[in-house]
């Protein structure tokens, strides 16, 4: 009796890390899809393509959510961010440093910096993105929640290293 007991607690053991693997290998999946999409994003503010960006929003999504007057909703937000995604009232350019699943792996948070460029004087500032991804029923992730903190002025050193830094393919996690 005593040997079974122990062949069965060997066989658990042994079969615990296979056991976890697929959660992992979805969460890492998850991961991976999210980083895609925050470049995807990215880009296209960098296009200016407006119907792309709208593409990458949650219909009731929020923007600016620690700010007392958020944006609510896809409509509103597109409106907001009209200036940035045509580049007249900056140019606007963001990559993740940082993305993590979380829940049952439908909800991924990402985040990482942000460069600004005034169009009028050159000038830059950096700051830091925040963003909440959900994957809806179609498979598509799209972002729910977005928000920053405030761009502080950049000197070239620091938009050097903003470019230096850009990771085009999502790093083990």
């Amino acid at each position: 009796m005593q040997r079974w007991r122990a062949s069965v607690s060997m066989l658990a053991l042994a079969a615990a890390p296979a056991l976890a693997a697929p959660a992992t290998t979805a969460f890492e999946q998850a991961r991976c899809e999210v980083w895609a999409r925050e470049l995807s994003f990215a880009q296209s503010v960098a296009d200016n393509d407006g119907a792309a960006f709208a593409g990458h929003l949650h219909p009731q999504a929020v923007f600016g959510v620690t700010r007392a007057r958020p944006q609510r909703g896809r409509d509103e937000i597109l409106r907001a961010w009209t200036g940035l995604i045509d580049g007249t009232a900056a140019k606007l350019w963001w990559y993740p440093d940082r993305v993590h699943p979380g829940g049952d792996g439908t909800v991924v948070s990402s985040s990482g910096p942000s460069l600004y460029q005034d169009p009028a004087t050159g000038a830059y500032a950096i700051g830091r993105f925040n963003s909440i991804w959900q994957r809806g029923d179609d498979g598509v992730w799209r972002i729910v929640f977005d928000d920053g903190q405030e761009a502080q002025p950049a000197d070239e050193a620091q938009v050097q290293a903003f470019h230096a830094g850009r990771v085009t393919d999502c790093p083990p996690g």
